[in-house]
């Protein structure tokens, strides 16, 4: 099986995606699209993200059209499904290639339990902003991911080490989005993507965990999650 990048540069290829032309991606994520569409030859466009799914926002992609855009790539973030039938009605619109990319192929009973969890989670905690589901869609948490209110990424970062400090695994799923990166810096300002980057944290949600675990996870995060909102 080849990699994410295989797998996309190969659809790309398909699409007959050539020297010169232009490809939207989302920089809110791993570089491995922007990097598949470097392969084709073609350059990456950045667009930025919805605020509640983490999906590359179809309002954005339609401000990124160019007339070299041969492709829009919307990736599935975190397990949350892209807006694929406004991307789609938008290429159709103007003649350009939707690739989704990143659908989630695990069992159904991990997803299930990895969704129970997730609803515990939703119910408890307090004083971070858990995530939206848009209407109609499934969401499998390949990852759980909340903001922590506060002042963005230092609030975020001490908010993590102190739950680490309490036996609670996390970590910040987009430590730099693409466009920041040396290897596709861009002189852009995409605010959702910025904001997301300094405010998400992913915690634990594994389909594996015991609700004494999930319960630890809920305890450490509402002892701190009140004071970071205080202080908002």
């Amino acid at each position: 099986m080849g990699t994410p990048t295989d797998e996309l540069l190969h659809e790309l290829t398909r699409a007959r995606v050539r020297p010169g032309d232009e490809v939207i991606v989302p920089s809110y994520g791993t570089p491995e699209p922007a990097e598949a569409v470097l392969l084709a030859g073609a350059r990456p466009v950045f667009a930025d993200i919805d605020a509640h799914t983490y999906c590359i926002d179809p309002a954005a992609v339609a401000e990124a059209l160019t007339p070299r855009t041969a492709a829009i790539v919307a990736i599935h973030t975190f397990g949350h499904p892209a807006d694929m039938a406004a991307l789609t009605a938008l290429g159709q619109r103007h003649g350009v290639l939707v690739i989704g990319h990143g659908a989630v192929s695990d069992l159904a009973g991990e997803i299930l339990r990895r969704q129970a969890n997730a609803a515990y989670l939703d119910g408890k905690l307090r004083g971070v902003l858990t995530p939206l589901v848009a209407p109609g869609v499934e969401h499998t948490y390949q990852q759980y991911v909340v903001r922590v209110p506060g002042n963005g990424r230092p609030d975020r970062d001490a908010f993590a080490r102190t739950l680490r400090s309490r036996g609670v695994v996390c970590h910040v799923p987009v430590q730099t989005p693409a466009h920041r990166t040396a290897r596709f810096r861009r002189d852009l300002w995409l605010a959702e993507t910025e904001r997301a980057a300094d405010e998400c944290l992913a915690l634990p949600v594994d389909p594996t965990m015991s609700w004494r675990e999930l319960q630890r996870v809920v305890s450490a995060c509402n002892a701190l999650g009140g004071l970071l909102q205080s202080a908002a």
